[in-house]
């Protein structure tokens, strides 16, 4: 690394979790971030900002108004701006070192295998259910360790999803989508601005460790956080060994 990386990431090779082996680990990674909205905003702010070398980013919105009291990423200018440019902007201005590979699409079961392909960790950060189980059958078809986290008004949940390395996958947690109107989207239920900057910065902070292999992971575990009442509760995951996503791994 050049001087002006050892310094930008001093903080985090004095600890001996992570030191300069890790931060090379960071900086030779390819992390993939499914949207980038109230979720994809912090995860790839800190990642950048973490020296995480190459980072795919899957968006096909743009930005609006009413994203920006969660969407950190962006800006009041942005708006109107397709998210993953908007992305691409904001993280050169965190870092110069950080490279970000823009996939401005949906995210398709014709288009995912190719794009997950590239990437050695998935982060999902997606809003809907359709997009959570689509990237978790391409994640263990293709043996990608998977982050996947949610919130809704006050609560958010996250869990590393990795049944290669002994874990569950999504569809072993929630094999079925919730009914009709038990499970509405942000734009329907609400959801408090901040609450996407922890749940977001919770995983960043997984895909840290993931990929240094500092501490102990959320494998086998998913950890629920209720900003209402600031109160955090976490639990085990079992996988399912009849699981017809994941059950040959089980």
């Amino acid at each position: 690394m050049e001087a002006e990386e050892l310094e930008r990431y001093a903080r985090h090779i004095v600890l001996r979790e992570i030191g300069g082996a890790g931060q090379q680990k960071l900086r030779k990674a390819r992390v993939l971030v499914i949207g980038a909205g109230g979720l994809g905003s912090p995860v790839l702010m800190y990642l950048a900002a973490a020296g995480v070398g190459v980072m795919g980013v899957v968006d096909d919105d743009i930005v609006s108004l009413s994203n920006l009291q969660r969407q950190v990423l962006h800006s009041t200018e942005s708006i109107g701006m397709p998210k993953v440019t908007s992305a691409i902007e904001a993280v050169g201005r965190i870092n110069p070192h950080a490279t970000i590979e823009p996939h401005q699409t949906r995210i398709t079961s014709e288009n995912a295998a190719d794009i997950v392909a590239g990437y050695d960790l998935v982060l999902d950060g997606s809003d809907n259910f359709d997009t959570r189980y689509l990237i978790n059958e391409i994640c263990v078809s293709l043996n990608k360790p998977l982050i996947s986290a949610a919130m809704s008004q006050w609560e958010g949940q996250i869990s590393l999803y990795d049944p290669a390395n002994g874990g569950p996958c999504y569809a072993c947690v929630f094999p079925e989508r919730p009914a009709d109107g038990l499970a509405p989207s942000c734009s329907e239920a609400g959801v408090m601005g901040a609450l996407a900057g922890v749940m977001g910065s919770m995983m960043a902070g997984e895909a840290i460790k993931f990929i240094t292999g500092a501490g102990e992971s959320l494998r086998g575990q998913m950890l629920i956080f209720d900003a209402l009442y600031g109160e955090t509760r976490k639990f085990k995951l079992a996988a399912n060994s009849k699981c017809p996503v994941c059950g040959n791994h089980s």
